[in-house]
């Protein structure tokens, strides 16, 4: 199953609005994140302002005791804006990352013609912490037809 990681910040960033315009603003922009069984997927949006370019997503799980980064790929189908392009990460999380006391943090560093753009959600990185795994409908329920209550362990 995937990790269970709730996200500090709403998860689809790209979906709420002036989105394109932050994007314009600041050349960078989280568009969404997902966690999925191989980790924390996700897509940033970032201002065309050359042809070559670098997208990248820096993150930890221990409070930047130390941190790792991958590269975002290029999606070719992306914004038909004319004015952004998309790329698509993936942080692979193993199984430290589903812990209850799980902190998940990253940003995201746009490199473009000699210039470095970084968006880490107005100061505060992007944070996802782990969630306790509950167990499927633990407690009462009450049957409708009686004042029974019925108890499911």
């Amino acid at each position: 199953p995937p990790p269970l990681l709730e996200p500090l910040f709403p998860p689809q960033p790209g979906a709420s609005p002036g989105f394109a315009e932050r994007v314009r603003q600041h050349k960078v922009r989280l568009e969404w994140v997902r966690a999925e069984p191989a980790g924390l997927r996700g897509a940033v949006r970032v201002l065309n302002l050359a042809y070559e370019k670098a997208v990248s997503v820096r993150y930890t799980l221990n409070r930047w005791a130390s941190c790792a980064e991958v590269p975002a790929a290029y999606q070719p189908a992306g914004p038909a804006d004319g004015l952004t392009d998309r790329f698509a990460f993936l942080l692979p999380l193993g199984p430290a990352a589903a812990a209850a006391d799980a902190a998940l943090e990253f940003a995201v560093r746009y490199r473009v013609a000699g210039a470095e753009y970084w968006d880490n959600n107005e100061g505060a990185n992007y944070r996802l912490r782990g969630r306790q795994r509950g167990p499927p409908a633990a407690g009462p329920l009450q049957d409708p037809d009686s004042t029974a209550w019925i108890h499911f362990i």
